[in-house]
């Protein structure tokens, strides 16, 4: 596994080595030891699996408390990844970036603790796989507008279906000023190389 560039100070994009020939592949999605030389090294306790068609979007979600880490990939189909900066005090508070997460490269994304998460489906259907490093409670479960015109993330031009939650959900900027996650400006570890 190597880790890629990415804008925000706080994500990891995780190419992992793929095995394949006429039979299929093999690739190694999940080693903690690799993970922490990458500097990631959250305890994750849950996996979660969904599985949506063509122009599903879902985000932009976070969990509030003790926060959640996400460990994200794209085990069937196509997506388009995002994260959202929601760490107060933070130079990039609000803005975006995305990444395709697809069966064919196998990339994994890491959301860390106060960034939202979010994905549209490219492809007729997907499976989007999870680890998580704190329990779900509904309790904790916040999340914004994924159309918010002030964050301006820029969506697949598909028809976008979302649910009634994140159809509904407020921008940003209504819930700024309550977010639990702060900026601790400290530099993320040279995992490139």
């Amino acid at each position: 596994m190597k880790s890629l560039r990415t804008r925000l100070e706080g994500p990891v994009l995780i190419e992992p080595a793929l095995f394949g020939d006429r039979r299929g592949f093999f690739a190694e999605t999940y080693r903690a030891n690799v993970l922490a030389n990458l500097g990631i090294t959250d305890t994750f306790v849950q996996d979660n699996h969904s599985r949506s068609g063509l122009g599903v979007v879902r985000g932009m979600h976070f969990s509030a408390g003790q926060g959640q880490a996400k460990l994200v990939r794209c085990a069937h189909g196509s997506i388009l990844d995002v994260v959202v900066d929601i760490r107060r005090g933070s130079p990039t508070f609000g803005e975006w970036e995305s990444h395709s997460l697809d069966d064919e490269r196998m990339r994994l994304l890491y959301v860390p603790i106060g960034f939202a998460h979010g994905f549209c489906v490219t492809s007729e259907a997907a499976d989007v796989l999870y680890k998580c490093s704190s329990y779900y409670d509904a309790a904790a479960e916040h999340g914004f507008a994924y159309d918010d015109p002030e964050v301006g993330v820029e969506w697949p031009d598909l028809e976008l279906i979302a649910s009634d939650r994140d159809t509904d959900a407020p921008p940003l900027s209504d819930i700024a000023d309550g977010l639990p996650f702060t900026y601790a400006g400290r530099a993320q570890p040279d995992r490139f190389g």
